[in-house]
């Protein structure tokens, strides 16, 4: 099997693995919900935790950042390529996850937001530059209780911390698919957000509350309107 093709078969199995809708699935068969008619209407964990409860939420990302993590460490070993393409071949799985996640063939090609998922793979591909970004999420997400805006700052810390971590290996022969990675899929996230952003400039973007009830959205001025 040539590299070509060895790529080109890792991309579509990726792209497999990453559009299987867990969430949706954990809506149906546990909730006996569609998941794109209740809460936020998007098919991803945050959704089935606001819906469903922590519980099923904590089960939904495990499987989304599974399917990352899956493509990353597994694909490569059914699909061996030289050495030198190993970096690039893992990256480009990560991608093609992330894709099948927001691209879903058995959704009509839509799907969630991509962070699951993209956490999962960049967990092998570049750990420590996660770790940062998951302390960045921690951080926003306790203070604000937005998944949306967490998520958005853990993309861009990413990118930051990936760039000031690797430096100029980031863009070596070996390893400029990495750097290329750590600007565009934290892009393709945000732009994911386009909606979400716009109802955090309006002040109009939902707390994450588990279970049914809806969380109530942070005013401009950063006060809590929960306690108003």
């Amino acid at each position: 099997m040539t590299p070509d093709v060895a790529l080109s078969l890792s991309a579509c199995l990726a792209y497999l693995i990453g559009s299987i809708p867990f969430s949706m699935l954990i809506g149906k068969l546990i909730g006996g919900i569609d998941l794109r008619q209740h809460g936020s209407g998007n098919v991803g964990a945050t959704n089935v935790a606001r819906t469903m409860g922590a519980k099923w939420g904590a089960v939904a990302l495990l499987c989304d950042a599974g399917k990352g993590m899956a493509s990353v460490a597994f694909i490569p070993l059914l699909l061996t390529i030289t050495e030198e393409n190993a970096v690039h071949q893992q990256v480009l799985c990560a991608i093609f996850a992330v894709l099948g996640h927001m691209f879903s063939c058995w959704l009509k090609f839509s799907g969630g937001k991509g962070v699951a998922t993209a956490l999962g793979g960049v967990i092998i591909l570049s750990s420590w530059a996660t770790l940062v970004a998951f302390i960045g999420f921690a951080i926003t997400f306790a203070t604000t209780r937005i998944v949306s805006l967490a998520s958005i700052v853990a993309a861009i810390t990413f990118t930051v911390a990936a760039f000031v971590i690797s430096g100029e290996e980031l863009w070596s022969a070996q390893n400029w698919s990495s750097g290329a990675f750590s600007i565009a899929v934290p892009l393709l996230i945000i732009f994911r957000h386009r909606s979400n952003i716009a109802r955090l400039w309006k002040g109009e973007e939902p707390k994450l509350t588990f279970g049914k009830k809806e969380a109530a959205p942070i005013p401009l001025d950063g006060t809590d309107s929960s306690k108003s």
